[in-house]
């Protein structure tokens, strides 16, 4: 065995103990799951890098490259931060083991070195999408008409709400509130796991579609034999399958957004366009964190900064909805 497979091993040792550590603190499968990936990261970074898996010398340098080397591998902010908060707390181990004297991945901050530019739907596509899933509604088979009442609502919830996929999936219609009050507007509920409940604003036109949509709703679940509580569902093009609507389906919902209508979005890029548009609307910081579901500490200072290139409004979800109305009444007609 040479002194390059000998490092290998040594390190590999290492880890193995280090998750037989964290498993005797009761980390759940799935975590440790996570850890084995970031560290085959951080390994494949060595050997990339250093040319060998060998942790001798590893200083605050070296710490650098690696934030650098995520930062080309990965476009996602939380996806370089968690590996290289699992490198800490692996460093944090050989402390303790006294393989090392002191944790250099401690001496380099996660952010704001990390902090992703925000990148919005822009309002051109937004009202694109509007336009399409408005136009579409007519359509004459009812599950088509239903669905794509059902991504109306989905586009409401995100942009004029910044619910994320997460928030949607297992979203019921005892968490949406319809005002009975003019000057005040319908809300829905977000029940975090670990937190207050809390309630978020929706557009004015929610209203009127979301009637219209639990109507049509009940209407297919008894056609369907179904019964469940959540607003969303998943379907095929004849009847409803189940309640709720995954994170994946949500995204492919997304996917065929950008296929068919050649525009940018995604949920993430359409919560970040409602972020803009709560800051324009001039809401309170603080009360703005509330409905992202972030910490007090959390800063808005990349939305600020970027605040004139990208604009948003919600007046053109009622202006467009009534526009479409009008057009369908008088093709009725004639």
């Amino acid at each position: 065995m040479n002194q390059s497979q000998a490092q290998e091993g040594q390190l590999k040792q290492l880890q193995e103990q280090f998750f037989v550590n964290l498993k005797n603190k009761g980390r759940s499968t799935n975590t440790l799951k996570n850890y084995k990936t970031d560290l085959e990261c951080f390994n494949q970074f060595l050997f990339k890098e250093q040319k060998h898996l060998n942790l001798d010398h590893f200083k605050i340098e070296q710490v650098e490259q690696y934030g650098d080397y995520l930062q080309q591998r990965y476009q996602s902010d939380n996806s370089r931060r968690r590996r290289l908060q699992t490198l800490r707390v692996f460093f944090d181990f050989l402390v303790e083991e006294d393989v090392f004297n002191n944790n250099p991945v401690r001496k380099v901050p996660t952010s704001p070195k990390f902090l992703d530019k925000p990148r919005p739907t822009s309002f051109v596509d937004i009202k694109t999408l509007w336009s399409f899933l408005l136009e579409e509604e007519n359509s004459p088979q009812p599950m088509s008409r239903l669905s794509f009442k059902r991504n109306q609502l989905i586009v409401l919830l995100i942009f004029g709400a910044g619910l994320k996929v997460s928030d949607l999936s297992g979203l019921t219609v005892d968490q949406i509130f319809i005002s009975e009050n003019e000057d005040e507007p319908s809300r829905v509920m977000i029940n975090p796991p670990k937190r207050d409940p809390y309630t978020i604003p929706l557009p004015r036109v929610f209203d009127i579609i979301y009637k219209e949509y639990v109507q049509e709703l009940d209407q297919m679940k008894s056609k369907s034999n179904m019964e469940f509580k959540h607003l969303l569902f998943n379907a095929n093009p004849y009847s409803i399958l189940s309640g709720g609507l995954s994170v994946r389906g949500t995204e492919i919902i997304f996917e065929e957004f950008r296929k068919k209508l050649m525009i940018t979005i995604t949920p993430k890029s359409l919560r970040q366009s409602c972020i803009f548009k709560w800051l324009q609307q001039g809401h309170n910081e603080l009360l703005i964190k509330e409905w992202m579901g972030v910490a007090p500490s959390y800063s808005l200072k990349l939305y600020k900064d970027h605040l004139s290139q990208h604009i948003f409004s919600d007046e053109f979800l009622m202006e467009l909805y009534r526009f479409y109305q009008k057009k369908n009444i008088r093709l009725n007609r004639s």
